[in-house]
């Protein structure tokens, strides 16, 4: 059975940080790009960051360039964001997320990837 499993949330002053982690099991995704999504209450799911099969190239949400940093170790099927400098605003449920349908083009879409995690709980306090 195939599972992405998130951890590292948790509640964060203002200007803290966090390191959540996405490892994944039941197979290998590998050669997929992979994603973080966010989502509050009442809003659509929001991409905040990906990072191509390789860790070579990275992608993010502009209001997080600079705070966060997407990095993925294949060899352990992991995918981790490190969030630095967090504000209130990023509070929200974060999701990872994978799946062969995911390119360059569509990565910024959360109706291109298959496979997707619980979720863990950032909130950061003012």
């Amino acid at each position: 059975q195939v599972q992405l499993v998130e951890s590292g949330g948790g509640l964060v002053q203002a200007g803290g940080s966090l390191r959540l982690s996405c490892a994944a099991s039941g197979r290998t995704f590998s050669s997929y790009a992979k994603g973080w999504f966010r989502q509050t209450p009442g809003k659509e799911r929001e991409f905040v960051a990906g990072v191509n099969w390789s860790g070579s190239r990275s992608w993010y949400l502009g209001s997080v360039e600079g705070r966060f940093t997407i990095s993925r170790d294949n060899a352990k099927n992991t995918m981790y964001l490190q969030m630095n400098s967090l504000k209130p605003e990023d509070t929200a449920v974060y999701y990872c997320a994978t799946g062969p349908s995911v390119t360059i083009g569509t990565m910024t879409s959360a109706t291109a990837y298959d496979y997707w995690g619980q979720g863990t709980q950032v909130t950061v306090s003012s």
